[in-house]
């Protein structure tokens, strides 16, 4: 079967505050307006100052985050030569020790990766073909996804849970920000934004109240006839201990090692 990858790889390579998800919490000052609000906002690009104000305070706390795990399940659009859309599912499990600790575990309909970065070692390991790699890191969480994105081409899902917040977050980049209205999650009550990026337009659910967490994110490819979508839902838990040596790669018995080759021109 044929796909598009070109398609495929739009929203891996969409700007940062898009790739995939967030959190916040504020109620904006739309919020009187209840689930209308959408409908009265004017034609023209508008942003909102207090949906970027949201996007400040979810960042906001999720630095001040010392550790977590989330849940996320996704789908993602790829499209046919034909045109057709095809959807595939995925699942990431992330475990966080801020600032120097991190685990991955991917699982999706045609892919398994684990990740491990225990401070001084990246280690990417494939279960089903029990190939791995390592490679020496930086000395924390977003410096090695920086490494894994620009010297390895690297797609480390969930990367912007690192960066939002920072300024590396790309804020600037929104064109238009407004408030949806109010709206549940899996049963968490949440606020709903939308965001408008060159070619891009994303949807954002964040927790109201104390701990303004991203719970959903869609993505949405607009400079492609097709228009593909990314979809996220996000679980978290805050309270679970996360152990040392969740973060420590040990190679399963006949798993063999091989190179991570630095991309082209890297």
């Amino acid at each position: 079967m044929k796909t598009n990858t070109h398609v495929a790889a739009k929203i891996e390579r969409a700007p940062r505050y898009v790739r995939v998800v967030a959190a916040l919490g504020v109620l904006l000052p739309l919020a009187g307006v209840g689930g209308a609000a959408w409908a009265q906002q004017p034609a023209a690009a508008v942003v909102n100052p207090g949906a970027i104000e949201a996007l400040k305070n979810m960042g906001a706390y999720l630095r001040s985050l010392k550790s977590f795990t989330v849940r996320a399940e996704s789908t993602t659009d790829e499209v046919l030569e034909s045109g057709q859309k095809i959807q595939f599912a995925s699942t990431v499990i992330v475990r966080a020790r801020l600032p120097d600790r991190l685990r991955l575990d991917v699982t999706s309909d045609r892919k398994q990766r684990e990740l491990y970065y225990d401070g001084k070692t990246v280690t990417q390991y494939a279960p089903r073909l029990k190939y791995y790699a390592s490679v020496t890191a930086p000395g924390s969480v977003r410096e090695t996804m920086s490494l894994a994105a620009t010297k390895y081409d690297l797609n480390v899902p969930l990367a912007d849970l690192f960066f939002w917040g920072t300024d590396q977050a790309g804020i600037e980049d929104i064109k238009s920000a407004i408030y949806v209205g109010p709206s549940r999650v899996g049963g968490v009550a949440c606020d709903h934004y939308a965001y408008r990026q060159e070619g891009t337009d994303w949807q954002l659910w964040i927790q109201t109240g104390k701990t303004p967490l991203p719970c959903k994110l869609v993505v949405t490819t607009m400079d492609l006839p097709e228009q593909p979508q990314h979809a996220t839902t996000l679980h978290w838990d805050l309270k679970a201990p996360v152990e040392g040596r969740t973060f420590v790669f040990v190679p399963p018995k006949g798993a063999q090692k091989i190179e991570l080759v630095p991309a082209a021109g890297k």
